[in-house]
Formats: C-alpha cells, structure tokens, sequence
C-alpha cells in the first residue's frame, strides 16, 4: 500500500526526528496532499524500524510529502512548517531521540528544491531566531523505503502517543 503522485503535485522527503510527530503536523497542512513514513538516507536495503536504530543502517526517520505546489510552495513549506516544528540546529537529535536516524534533513527530488532549500537554510539562518547554527542536511533524494504499517499516521492511531514536536515561533 503506497502513495499516489497527482501529476500537479511535487515530492520530497523530510526528516527532522521521530517520524510519527513529523507526520502529524505535514498532514495538515494545507496543500499537503498525502504523507508516509519511511526511512531513507542510508545504505541498507529494505531496513525496517529495528535496523534504524543505534545508527546501524544509516537512514534517516522521514516523512515522504507529495504537496500542490499552487497551494503551498516549497519555500513555505520548510521555512514556515519544517523549520519550526523541529529544532534544525541539533545534529542527530530531537529532544530525547539521539541517532543518525533523527537527524534533520532534507531530501530533494529536483535541482530547483536543491536551490529552495539552500535558500531557505540561509535566511532562517539569517534571521537569528536559532542560537545555534542550522544543521540540516541537504542531499539527493535516495530509495524511499515505506515504515511497518503500525507507524502509518501512528497519533491518529495512537492519540496522546508520543512526540517532540511542535510549532515554535
């Protein structure tokens, strides 16, 4: 069971923590057409949740976006959703959740979300609202690989589960 792509609709993957807060707050966002978890970003063939943890293969908690770009550009996308609703100046952790696969990162799919999420990194970086610098990976897009069923939309499933994010100002 996967997503489907609308032809008027773009792709990227975020990572900024634990997939399952991250989730959350894309998919309500409006112009966001679907969400998934997943993992991507590493080297291990089909890793599945266990695989992930203590850095061992590599991938990154993600959260696979298809968006309506008439709706919401990419560039609001991250600087008015993604960089607030995780801390993008930690390496490797999200409030308790410390691992490679916590990491923030974007993964790009077209040279043009390349060029918008360098852009965006600069001004947020430039706007001083972080103390520290940002620390978010930009990289290419690699194999998605869909997360076990149970962490699909896992706070509608699991209402009051656990999350460390949320929209700072």
């Amino acid at each position: 069971m996967g997503m489907t792509t609308p032809t008027n609709s773009e792709v990227v993957y975020l990572a900024g923590g634990c997939f399952w807060g991250m989730e959350d707050l894309l998919r309500q966002i409006p112009g966001v057409l679907d969400t998934e978890s997943g993992y991507t970003g590493g080297h291990l063939e089909n890793p599945r949740y266990e695989d992930t943890h203590d850095s061992a293969s590599g991938h990154a908690e993600a959260v696979k976006i298809v968006f309506d770009p008439s709706v919401i550009s990419f560039e609001d996308l991250l600087e008015k959703h993604f960089f607030k609703m995780h801390d993008p100046t930690t390496k490797n952790r999200q409030g308790n959740d410390v691992g490679t696969q916590y990491r923030s990162a974007i993964f790009w799919h077209t040279e043009a979300q390349k060029a918008a999420a360098e852009k965006v990194i600069a001004r947020v970086e430039a706007s001083k609202k972080w103390r520290r610098p940002i620390a978010t990976e930009v990289a290419k897009a690699s194999r998605w690989w869909r997360a076990e069923e149970y962490h699909q939309k896992y706070l509608i499933k699991n209402p009051g589960g656990y999350t460390c994010h949320y929209y700072r100002d």
